[in-house]
């Protein structure tokens, strides 16, 4: 299944993931006016447009860009719109940019990596969870693969609240954050 990152925050937003507050846009002109709701909902006037299109990588390959202001968004958005986004999973040919999401910039501490995925050598979902967020966790598996924690969820049972709870501890997550973890996991995988 391909989605965009609008469609795919959608999803996890209806099924009680956390996500950033974003408006996608066709034209400039709709990139204006999500930054300008998402101005007078926050207050805050830094925001990130981000190309969408069906591939990773599309910050290295110039898709993902801060902006400053409303006059700010109809630059970026002006630039990446109808561009042809290359990336390393796009191939050489790129693909055409025909809308962005407007997001709110907001202030990173750090950045972790969740994912679910099958693995269909063992029939289960694994939850992978590691503190290298923000890095290609195809490069942290490559080079680092004891920093990606695994969890395989049985397909019966379900994901039990003990593995969120595992997979929050071994993120070193304590306190309140711990309890925010633990019901992020649990959303994320009702989720998929």
């Amino acid at each position: 299944m391909k989605l965009h990152e609008y469609q795919a925050k959608d999803i996890l937003a209806r099924h009680g993931v956390a996500v950033q507050r974003g408006l996608v846009a066709f034209s400039v002109e709709e990139a204006v006016e999500a930054a300008r709701q998402i101005q007078q909902e926050s207050g805050k006037d830094l925001f990130v447009v981000k190309a969408q299109i069906h591939a990773g990588g599309r910050g290295k390959g110039g898709g993902v860009k801060l902006a400053r202001g409303l006059e700010a968004v109809r630059e970026v958005a002006g630039k990446i719109l109808g561009m042809k986004l290359k990336t390393h999973q796009t191939g050489p040919e790129g693909q055409l940019v025909r809308s962005v999401l407007i997001t709110e910039a907001v202030d990173i501490a750090r950045e972790y990596y969740l994912g679910v995925t099958l693995d269909r050598q063992r029939s289960m979902n694994v939850i992978m969870a590691s503190t290298e967020g923000g890095v290609e966790i195809e490069t942290v598996a490559a080079e680092t693969p004891e920093k990606i924690l695994k969890v395989w969820v049985d397909p019966l049972t379900g994901l039990s609240p003990y593995q969120a709870r595992q997979l929050a501890f071994g993120l070193g997550f304590e306190g309140q954050a711990f309890k925010d973890a633990t019901r992020f996991i649990a959303a994320l995988y009702r989720a998929y």
